[in-house]
């Protein structure tokens, strides 16, 4: 369950807020040096937010900049890089109402994917303990403790949804 709960950390983290934060390109993957590598954007450079609405990425290796930019417009984030020098600077748009909608509407999508992930969890935990159980009383206990604990993921899900949510409306 808590690998699930990671899992989904990660994925909400790359969903857009307005605010530039380095998570919404780190993950991209971009192909480098002449398409014959696949690499994710913190494999290739550090990317850093210079203030809220800007992020700057400073490749390891310059030559592979105009490489970088290619994939990240082609990523489909909305997101223009442009080349600066050794540097490649995205500012960062501010989100329509519309797009705020659109983009809570992807994140109920993907705490529902980690809510699922959970209750499978809970699942596979409780044919175990019908399997391991010495008693009828036990295999009880044992499954009000898993449920317990499913419910306190489910928590953590939903305030992360809350938090997220706020932090698309707020802006």
């Amino acid at each position: 369950m808590q690998r699930a709960l990671e899992l989904l950390q990660g994925d909400i983290s790359t969903i857009r807020t307005g605010k530039a934060i380095p998570s919404l390109v780190e993950g991209l993957v971009i192909s480098a040096y002449g398409g014959s590598t696949k690499l994710k954007v913190m494999e290739l450079g550090t990317v850093a937010a210079t203030d809220p609405q800007t992020l700057v990425i400073t490749p390891f290796d310059p030559s592979i900049s105009g490489e970088i930019q290619k994939g990240i417009q082609e990523s489909h984030t909305g997101l223009s890089p442009t080349i600066d020098g050794q540097f490649i600077r995205i500012s960062i748009p501010p989100l329509s109402q519309e797009r705020r909608e659109q983009l809570i509407h992807l994140m109920k999508q993907k705490l529902e994917n980690g809510k699922i992930l959970i209750r499978q969890a809970r699942h596979e935990a409780m044919i175990e303990v019908k399997k391991q159980a010495a008693s009828e009383d036990e295999e009880k206990r044992i499954e009000k403790e898993i449920q317990k604990i499913t419910d306190e993921f489910i928590g953590q899900i939903d305030t992360m949804g809350m938090q997220k949510e706020q932090e698309l409306l707020q802006i």
